[in-house]
């Protein structure tokens, strides 16, 4: 389960814990004058002796960024529009759901209706009604794929326009937590996971977006079998907008300086270690505040990269108040000794004193991205 590739900071070596250690391959002096920007392979060694694997490290420099734990709003438009539902229409013949035989599904994304792109389900619904029951082809794409499905829209009973039988969706709102904000790049990362469709479970696919201030004005208290959630309202203004919904997180550029918590590096996921912590939230008005916590579990490797860490609320305040991790603390930093080593991801269903964590350097390599795509000066 461990990984192939590990990041150090320059002058340091894998280390996990006191017994996982790294010994260089080729001789004793690579780990010592490799600079930022280098490679080399290495040995982790069980106390320096049993060989476990080798792996790749990459040296860099620290990367410092603002930690926030402040709440913010999202406005996410899709590209395209997304189909959440097919149900059946009554028609005077009976029930009929033309674009489900013609192979539409739940999760497909509509691109363009009879060659006429659409970006909401007003338009949809518009071009399908509008066609006087003639053939309508839509242009789909799932899972990446973009294909043809056409089909004869019927009409409802007692009504006068047709159908296809589809329930969409082109947009989401909500609130979460930002995590970090790097000012080299003026990118910002926040929730730990993707913005889903409520209905489908599905990633939303990005057309345009944005971020807006947010405050925090009640609590329902989580418990056993039901998640409690943070209760918010959008504020007036813009803070930025989104470049990416991605698995790791929501990905943008400020445009207004947020209110920051601290400012401190960003730790590798092997200077992660069980115990002592704390995470950085929001759960009255808008500034954030530190609560303890307890590392339960670090997972180095893994498919999931949103589940890195296993966390624990100990902190007596937090527990009064919402009960644990609640709906809304998705992207809220997680500190320990001096750095931001993660962001809370998602609550235990069954012990919401408990939850997931994803490592900040999953969430900084996705924010470098981000960075990387904006036009040069």
């Amino acid at each position: 389960m461990l990984p192939d590739r590990f990041t150090v900071s320059y002058g340091q070596e894998v280390c996990i814990g006191d017994w996982l250690q790294s010994r260089p391959v080729v001789n004793a002096g690579d780990t010592v004058r490799a600079s930022a920007g280098t490679q080399y392979r290495t040995r982790l060694t069980l106390g320096g002796l049993i060989p476990i694997k080798d792996v790749t490290v990459t040296v860099t420099e620290d990367t410092v960024v603002m930690v926030c734990g402040m709440p913010f709003g999202i406005k996410l438009y899709t590209k395209g529009v997304l189909v959440v539902g097919v149900s059946d229409v009554d028609t005077a013949a009976g029930k009929a759901n033309p674009a489900a035989a013609a192979g539409v599904c739940v999760g497909d994304t509509i691109l363009a209706v009879n060659g006429q792109s659409v970006d909401t389900g007003d338009q949809v619904g518009a071009l399908i009604n509008g066609s006087g029951g003639k053939k309508v082809t839509l242009r789909l794409e799932r899972d990446g794929v973009e294909f043809d499905a056409s089909f004869t829209p019927v009409k409802a009973a007692g009504e006068e326009g047709y159908r296809a039988g589809l329930w969409v969706r082109d947009s989401a709102a909500g609130i979460g937590t930002l995590t970090f904000y790097d000012p080299a790049s003026g990118t910002f990362a926040g929730l730990g996971h993707a913005v889903c469709d409520v209905d489908t479970g599905e990633r939303m696919s990005l057309a345009d977006g944005e971020i807006v201030p947010a405050r925090i004005f009640g609590i329902t208290k989580g418990k056993a079998g039901k998640p409690g959630e943070l209760k918010g309202c959008f504020d007036s203004g813009s803070l930025g907008s989104l470049t990416k919904n991605s698995d790791n997180g929501l990905y943008g550029e400020l445009t207004a300086y947020p209110f920051g918590w601290q400012t401190m590096a960003v730790a590798h996921r092997q200077q992660v270690t069980e115990g002592y912590a704390q995470i950085v939230c929001t759960v009255d008005g808008t500034r954030p505040q530190a609560y303890d916590v307890e590392i339960e579990k670090v997972r180095y490797g893994g498919a999931d990269s949103t589940r890195n860490l296993v966390i624990r609320v100990v902190d007596a305040d937090l527990l009064a108040k919402t009960g644990g991790i609640v709906q809304g603390m998705s992207g809220s930093p997680i500190i320990q000794n001096g750095k931001l080593v993660g962001a809370v991801t998602h609550v235990l269903v069954d012990d919401p004193t408990r939850g997931y964590g994803i490592f900040a350097e999953n969430m900084l390599a996705t924010a470098e991205t981000v960075g990387e795509m904006k036009p040069a000066a």
